[in-house]
Parts: structure tokens; sequence; C-alpha cells
């Protein structure tokens, strides 16, 4: 564990006598356990460290458990459940392993299902576990009953709830090995209270490896590799676009190499951002309907579109029937059932990335197009002349997001890892944030989940606790999950935290006033002095309104030891441009 985050591990069973079966958290086969310890017995045989949660009545016992583990297993008590799935996600996303938190049943399951939600549509692995009223009780409209399992089938990649003790070691190795194998996902496990306090013959534990009918990995097709080189190598403008598979498939290495023997310029989607470092010379900038000129309009020019680990998002594509209608379209994805899903394919690779990428390499010349490269930066130039600049360096009094990202990039040099939430400061992070390291762009993709960002930070940053953890955060989002500053508060959690305040909800009031006539309904939002609920929760901060105040107090909160909150007001009516607006074609992106 860093210096950086201190957690309650001063609150152990330090004078408390272990049972004589138990030997460093782990009890032998054959033993007597009951089913809240053989969760624990899991954990520690699955190598989770730290993971977060709310206990509550139908919990109880796998949290009385817990207390007997708290030498191997740190448990982060977080202000509300959707803080705690929120903060497992986020340290999924910068270790790479596997996210895990607990609720209890009812309410505490229920507020669940937003986290749910944003892992199951951004391939995040969790294992959430859920307390259940007793079995025998089960329908019968009991005290904190919720029919768990039916509520969350939409948003998980599988759920299953346990009534008989015995069945946890398995049920929990399937889970975990679910979880992270193939797309990733969310699981669900609900667990009756009866379970939990089951005595049973403890058979031990075993990792699970296969699971009938489920097949993590499609298989490699060899034509479909040679197919794919065949249209690469023929091809004159090819342009390929990458997504967070590549991230997720640790195939950054092999992206890498790719696309440098290819010598294609290469764009990525919103949750791609930092698999390939953005000062990468064929790092052609970002998709979809904020991101980068060139990218939008070119697709429209390309003769061979490769999509690596990533799935055609209608903000990535804009109108379907005006997407790409000239290119031939080769589809590199772990999941088949995003193949052809929304963009037609003419050679599906299916497959990890991993292992498909050095296939393809091996069968790719080796290139250059010189002149077509040529024209992503000249659309670049475009783009610098009529918005980038302006963003970058305004000429006004007022500050932009823009320029509060341009002087962090140069005061981290890249090396931070950005969570943020949903709206203008979002995609204006993304558009302008520099990235030298994978895992180090965090936010909320296919849900656009406001409220994610700070909670998101604190599992970030136990995820990565050698590495500095910033959240970007907007007035209206951040008040949505702002009680979580009491788990950063007890859990001496050092994140930095950035308030973009623009005192509206940016993203809504844009399209307002862009598509309604400057209607602005309901989008004014008047917020606390934020400063002064941060020092309620002991965290230092300071709020500011002048540009020759910002690189000094960046600099104050990049280097103050501990969580520090920096409030910066932006201009109230400042748009993201560029911008794919609603019903339009990528190619009918505007600049202004």
């Amino acid at each position: 564990m860093s210096d950086t985050i201190l957690s309650e591990k001063t609150k152990r069973t330090s004078g408390k006598e272990k049972p004589a079966a138990q030997k460093n958290g782990r009890y032998a086969a054959g033993t007597e356990i009951s089913g809240a310890q053989a969760v624990m017995e899991a954990l520690v045989a699955e190598n989770v460290t730290d993971f977060f949660g709310y206990p509550g009545g139908a919990i109880m016992p796998i949290y009385d458990a817990l207390y007997d583990y708290t030498n191997v297993l740190n448990h982060i008590l977080v202000r509300h459940e959707q803080g705690g799935i929120h903060a497992a996600q986020g340290y999924a996303r910068t270790s790479g392993e596997v996210g895990v938190v607990f609720a209890t049943s009812g309410p505490g399951a229920t507020n669940l299902v937003t986290g749910l939600a944003d892992a199951q549509i951004d391939s995040t692995p969790l294992v959430c576990i859920t307390g259940q009223v007793f079995a025998h009780l089960l329908g019968t409209d009991a005290f904190q009953e919720t029919d768990v399992i039916n509520i969350t089938t939409p948003v998980t990649k599988w759920n299953y709830q346990i009534t008989d003790a015995t069945e946890i070691p398995s049920v929990l190795a399937k889970a975990f090995y679910i979880a992270r194998t193939g797309r990733p996902g969310p699981v669900l496990i609900d667990i009756t209270k009866n379970a939990q306090v089951q005595k049973f013959n403890y058979p031990g534990y075993t990792p699970c490896n296969h699971v009938r009918s489920y097949r993590p990995k499609p298989i490699v097709r060899k034509e479909y590799i040679s197919e794919a080189a065949a249209l690469i190598n023929a091809a004159e403008r090819p342009f390929v676009l990458f997504g967070q598979g590549v991230i997720l498939g640790k195939a950054e290495k092999e992206f890498k190499a790719f696309i440098e023997k290819a010598g294609i310029p290469s764009a990525w989607t919103v949750l791609g951002l930092s698999a390939l470092p953005t000062s990468h010379p064929l790092n052609v900038g970002m998709l979809g309907m904020h991101g980068n000129y060139g990218p939008n309009v070119l697709t429209n020019e390309c003769d061979v579109l490769i999509a690596v680990g990533m799935r055609f998002d209608d903000r990535v594509t804009g109108r379907l029937d005006k997407y790409a209608r000239q290119a031939k379209v080769i589809h590199l994805d772990i999941d088949p059932a995003e193949i052809d899903k929304n963009i037609q394919t003419t050679v599906p690779v299916w497959g990890d990335c991993k292992e498909t990428l050095p296939l393809l390499t091996a069968l790719i010349k080796q290139k250059q197009y010189p002149e077509w490269l040529q024209k992503f930066k000249d659309m670049k130039k475009q783009e610098e002349e009529i918005v980038i600049n302006d963003e970058l360096n305004p000429a006004g009094e007022v500050m932009t997001m823009g320029e509060v990202i341009n002087v962090l990039n140069e005061l981290t040099e890249g090396n931070a890892i950005l969570v943020t939430d949903v709206g203008q400061h979002q995609m204006v992070t993304c558009r302008y944030a520099n990235f030298n390291e994978s895992k180090s762009n965090v936010t909320s993709g296919g849900l656009g989940t406001m409220g994610f960002a700070l909670p998101a930070a604190i599992g970030a940053k136990f995820g990565a606790p050698h590495r500095s953890v910033i959240a970007i955060i907007g007035d209206g989002g951040f008040q949505m999950t702002l009680q979580e500053l009491g788990t950063i508060m007890q859990f001496n959690v050092n994140v930095k935290i950035i308030i973009l305040n623009n005192q509206f909800l940016g993203m809504v009031r844009q399209w307002q006033q862009l598509f309604n006539d400057k209607r602005y309904s309901f989008v004014n939002i008047t917020s606390p002095d934020f400063v002064m609920v941060a020092k309620g929760y002991g965290i230092a901060g300071k709020n500011i309104s002048k540009r020759e105040e910002l690189k000094s107090s960046l600099n104050e909160m990049l280097q103050h030891k501990g969580s520090y909150l920096l409030e910066i007001m932006v201009g109230k009516e400042n748009n993201v441009f560029p911008m794919v607006a609603q019903g339009c074609g990528v190619s009918e992106i505007r600049l202004k």
C-alpha cells in the first residue's frame, strides 16, 4: 500500500486470536466454516486486496466474517453504494484487475444498478456481492427484499442467487472467471442470509478456468487474417480506429507495432484514449461528436477502415447511412456480437487483439502514406486556427476549460491519471489532455454517468497507488456524489480534485443554445461553496477566477501532500467544438 493511501488497517484484530484452523487468512479443505467465511476465502484466493462496500442487515454475516480478515483484505467504506461501485470501476480501470464491491439487500442492491449499467456498456470487470433476506422469505415482500436478480439481469454479464452455502466457492470462482475473461463485464452474486450463516464442510477453493457453453475467446480464423492483410496491403488511404479493446486486451505494444509497420494514421474513441501515447506521430486524434476535424471528415474519404477493439458507437459514427460508405471495413473484436451490429464488415477478425494483431502484423507490408497523413495534419492546422488556439490560449479575461487542461499538461507532463465526469469538461479533457501511459484516462463512456468521477478517482488511486490521480469534474456532476469526500477523509486518499465551474449544466445548455433558441430550461445550477464543503471534510482547497492564478494554483494542488480541491471559475457560455450535430454524418462536423 502506498504511503499516500492510509487505510483503516490500524483498526485490525491485533489482540484477537484467530480460529485454530485459520492460517494467514485461509482455511484448509475439510474444515467446517460458514458461508460468510467462504466468501472471504474466495477473495483471498482471487488475490483481492482492496475493495469497496457499505454494510447492512442482509449482508451483516459477511461483514462479521470480514472482521477476521482485515490483515489480508482492505475494505474501503464508501458513503453510498453507487459510490462503491464507481470506485470499484475506477480500481478495475487503472489496475487491470477485477473490481469488487459489497452491498446489502433492497436499496443497497438497487443503488448498484447505475454502476452495473455503466460497467456493462464500458466492459469493466466487476464482482458485486449483495446480501439478501433469508431464503424462506423470498417473494414475501420482506423488509429490504428486492428481486435483485431480475432487476440486474439486463445490466450484468452474469448474475446468480445463492441460497445454499455449499455453492459459494464454486459460484464465486465462476463469477471472477466470467468477469475478467473475454469481453470483461460486471457479475452480481446475491447471497441469502441463511447461506451466509450456514456451516458446511469446506472443500477448498479451486479457481475456475472453464464454463460449459461460455467461450470467452472466439476461434481465430487465419483465412480472415489473410484477407484483412491483403486489403491493407492494397490500400491507398487506410485509416485505423482504436478503442478500449486494445487496453482491455493488454495489447498496447502489439497495436503500436501494427500501426508503425503499416504506417497508418490512427484515431481513438473516448475509451481508447491512452492506449497509444497522444504524442505518437501516427496518433491523429479523437473520433466522434466532439472529436477532431480530420479524423471525422477523413473517415468518409478512406478506402480501408480498420477498427480495433471498438464498437462503432453512435457518438463515433453519427448517421449510419452517411458513415464510411466508400470504405472496405476490417473489424477486429473479441465479441462476435459487435461484428456487423452497426457497420457492415468486409472482413471480420474475431479474437483477442493481443493474439490477432501480431498475426496481422506479420502479413502486412512495411509502408508509409505521407500524402494521406498530411491531409490529417492540414485539417488539424485548420482546426487549430478556428477552434483550438482560442480554447487553449484565449484572448478574453474569462478562463476556458481548455486552457486549464493545457496548463495541467505542462505540469504533469502527461504522466497523471485523469478521471473525468460527464459533460463539457469531459470532452475538453479528452480532446486536449496528454497521456504517455496506458490506463490513464478513466471516464464514463457509453452510459455517460454524472457523478462518476469522484468515487472512480478514489478507486483509481487504490488501483494505481504509485501514480498521480486527478479528478476533473463539473459543478453539476460533483454535487451528485460529493458525499464521497467522506471516504477520502476517512482513508486519507491522495486524489486531487479540479472543479471546472461554469455555473451551468454545460453540455445540456450548449444543446439548448444551439438547437432550442437559447431556451435555457433548468440548466442554471446554484452550487455551495465547494472549498468550504471540502474544508468540512478536512480537505484543503481554494477557488480561483483569474488567469494569473492558474498555473501557480495548479502547481500548489499537485505539490500538496494529501487530497486537495481546486475550484476554477470558467466561462459560463463557452461551447465545445468541433461538434457533429445529432442526425448529421461525421463529415458534416461543425467547427463553430
